[in-house]
């Protein structure tokens, strides 16, 4: 049975990029992709039948342009509508198509984090029974450069593990955010720089056995760099993107319906790449 990609679009000019991007995995993976349009229920039924028609149409049209402007291939495809809440209605075809990735459009609060809660991302991003890729970038070519920020949880576990499986022939770099006890009180002394040098090494070696041990289980694993830097999770992360401008963020959720990190928020908030956020259970 062939894998299937969803892609849930309102028709904007912001959800051309996650279109074209959802175009481009659909076919590289060989997976069918299902576009899906939700209607306002609150529309008048006398009505509905134009929409659905117009909105076929318009879907088909960009389908076309993109195809055009990106050089892309087409997969196999299914449009659809259907009427409901957007985030109830996507969460629900997921569910239902057993579908193992959702390519949604960038929000339009960017830099407005206060409003990031009550948007279809968001609560797509909470309930969602599979990875989820929200794509604001052109995909002129695949993701070359996958950031992926690691400590030693569980969810980062399962978070590498996904993106070691779905890019195998990508370059990965790991990103671990470190901090040292008593550096604030005792940094001006003589030995400590030496001691935080040998903790920082001993750190790095058992991030090395931990990402060794789950390479060995797979095959066509992709290039992989681990980085380590001083700081609060947040803050290194937003330096290292600026610095270096990956294609794709990859982080891990635990699962708390009601719970966004601070990593998602302030990507969300403010994107400069696309983002994948991957459920660990």
């Amino acid at each position: 049975m062939s894998r299937t990609l969803l892609f849930a679009t309102d028709l904007s000019q912001d959800n051309r990029a996650a279109f074209a991007r959802a175009l481009r995995l659909a076919y590289a993976q060989g997976a069918q992709l299902d576009i899906l349009h939700v209607l306002d229920p609150y529309l008048p039924h006398r009505v509905l039948h134009d929409v659905e028609s117009a909105v076929n149409e318009d879907i088909s049209t960009t389908l076309t342009d993109l195809r055009e402007d990106y050089a892309l291939e087409a997969p196999s495809l299914l449009i659809q509508t259907v009427v409901g809440e957007p985030h109830v209605e996507i969460v629900r075809e997921a569910h239902e198509r057993n579908a193992s990735l959702i390519i949604l459009g960038m929000h339009r609060k960017r830099g407005q984090k206060d409003l990031l809660l009550g948007t279809t991302v968001m609560r797509v991003l909470r309930s969602a029974p599979c990875p989820v890729v929200v794509a604001s970038y052109l995909p002129t070519q695949p993701w070359r450069h996958i950031l992926v920020p690691i400590d030693f949880s569980l969810t980062a576990r399962q978070t590498l593990r996904e993106a070691l499986i779905r890019f195998p022939e990508a370059t990965l770099t790991l990103l671990h955010a470190w901090s040292l006890p008593g550096e604030r009180e005792l940094g001006s002394q003589a030995n400590f720089a030496q001691w935080r040098d040998h903790e920082v090494e001993r750190l790095r070696g058992t991030l090395d056995n931990e990402i060794e041990s789950l390479m060995r289980d797979l095959d066509g694993v992709p290039d992989v760099e681990l980085v380590l830097e001083p700081g609060q999770p947040c803050d290194v992360l937003h330096d290292y993107m600026k610095r270096h401008s990956p294609d794709l963020v990859i982080i891990g959720s635990r699962g708390q319906p009601q719970h966004t990190s601070q990593v998602a928020e302030m990507l969300l908030g403010e994107p400069h790449c696309d983002l994948m956020l991957c459920r660990s259970w």
